[in-house]
């Protein structure tokens, strides 16, 4: 990470829907190697939105506390990726 760097730009892979770009400010819980192989909850039917000059395809969930850290959602035991929630 660069110093001063607020987000992460990940690629998610929704396993037979490809992969899809996310832009996520959790920076101040998570280190990069932590986020490897790591599934997380996210929504595909909203519009890309661009933040700088990365496209955002998808919306990582998480639970924002007091602080405005993030902590992100996960599946409670692994799932196949790309599988709807309910």
């Amino acid at each position: 990470m660069k110093p001063g760097e607020k987000a992460y730009k990940l690629w998610i892979d929704f396993g037979r829907f490809g992969i899809k770009k996310s832009s996520v400010q959790i920076t101040k819980l998570y280190k990069k190697e932590d986020l490897l192989n790591k599934q997380v909850v996210t929504v595909v039917n909203f519009p890309q939105k661009q933040i700088a000059n990365f496209i955002s395809e998808c919306l990582v969930l998480g639970v924002v506390l007091e602080n405005n850290e993030v902590i992100l959602l996960q599946p409670e035991r692994k799932a196949p990726n790309g599988y709807r929630i309910l």
